[in-house]
């Protein structure tokens, strides 16, 4: 399970701010964020080697999209596509509203296996759902409210995940990041290296996730979009290549 903290601000200067870590088998290869795709040359995003596509890309047209598993579909599945190519179909368009509609409309729920799937730009953000088993048999396509979104292997802010139901309320009382500022993360990545687990200890349940089976938090990211494009004003990636209980930020070239 991954994680992915979302906070929208329509009339900020930067109206978009998402917060993500990766959980992954530790041995799945992959590289870090850059332009990876000589098809999609306006792309920077994580790059799996295994399957080819992404866990979290940003185009230059100002759109991110991030791509999580529901619960219980860690990997591959013989017949599937992969989940990762999603990510780079969505930074295709030009527009996050667009994205989210063609997507809705074109994808066969029956050649993947289930994921959520977050696109977002500075005016919107949309949670595009295909729950597998568990669901209706197509895909769903909901619009994200302003405030504060955490997406795990189930639906937004669902208090039924036990890091949500721990972590939610912590991201609601800490301070909003500043960009701008040298430690304006602080209070964001303070709680994205945590490794505090629920009552239960379950090691899945903290931010940052370590477990004896060859499975954890790999990487973590720090985005965030301006208002206005063209301005002084430029989008910011930060990337922890490691856990970031352990790794500092730095800045990815964009």
């Amino acid at each position: 399970m991954c994680t992915l903290i979302l906070l929208r601000r329509p009339d900020h200067d930067w109206p978009l701010l998402l917060a993500a870590n990766r959980d992954e088998m530790t041995d799945r290869p992959w590289r870090p964020p850059a332009r990876h795709w000589r098809d999609q040359p306006d792309v920077t995003a994580g790059m799996d080697l295994l399957a080819g596509g992404s866990w979290l890309g940003l185009s230059d047209a100002g759109i991110v999209a991030a791509i999580m598993n529901r619960r219980d579909t860690l990997g591959p599945q013989a017949g599937k596509h992969s989940r990762g190519q999603l990510v780079l179909k969505s930074l295709q368009y030009t527009h996050a509203a667009a994205a989210a509609a063609a997507l809705g409309a074109d994808l066969d729920p029956a050649w993947y296996r289930s994921f959520n799937l977050v696109v977002a730009d500075r005016l919107a953000a949309f949670w595009i759902c295909h729950r597998g088993d568990d669901g209706p048999g197509r895909i769903e396509t909901h619009r994200l409210p302003p405030g504060l979104t955490m997406l795990t292997d189930a639906d937004p802010n669902d208090a039924r995940s036990p890091r949500i139901r721990d972590y939610l309320p912590r991201f609601q009382c800490a301070s909003a990041p500043d960009p701008e500022a040298e430690h304006g993360w602080s209070a964001w990545t303070d709680l994205l290296a945590s490794r505090r687990c629920d009552a239960a200890g379950d090691p899945g349940s903290a931010m940052t996730v370590v477990t004896d089976r060859g499975f954890g938090t790999s990487s973590s990211s720090l985005i965030a979009l301006p208002a206005v494009r063209g301005t002084e004003l430029r989008p910011i990636w930060l990337f922890a290549p490691e856990r970031p209980d352990q790794t500092p930020y730095q800045p990815i070239t964009l």
